[in-house]
């Protein structure tokens, strides 16, 4: 590990979990090398205003099977 990452990882400690929990996210999505594009940025951005959305309370979840049920009955 280089010193880069040692300083990186101390100072990510010191962050609160909610905090930790962007890069956490985004940082596999980086991993191929590949920048990451607008849409990208989008798409991370609104499953993290969902997923805060659901965590207060303000929304609940439905079932992926069911969900998927609904795309394909509007794709018809």
């Amino acid at each position: 590990m280089t010193a880069l990452m040692r300083e990186i990882e101390k100072q990510a400690r010191l962050l609160s979990v909610e905090e930790r929990e962007l890069p956490a996210e985004r940082l596999p999505a980086t991993a191929s090398g590949a920048p990451l594009t607008d849409l990208d940025i989008i798409g991370l951005e609104e499953a993290e205003r969902r997923y805060s959305l659901w965590k207060a309370g303000q929304t609940k979840g439905v079932a992926a099977e069911n969900a998927l049920a609904d795309i394909r009955r509007e794709m018809r």
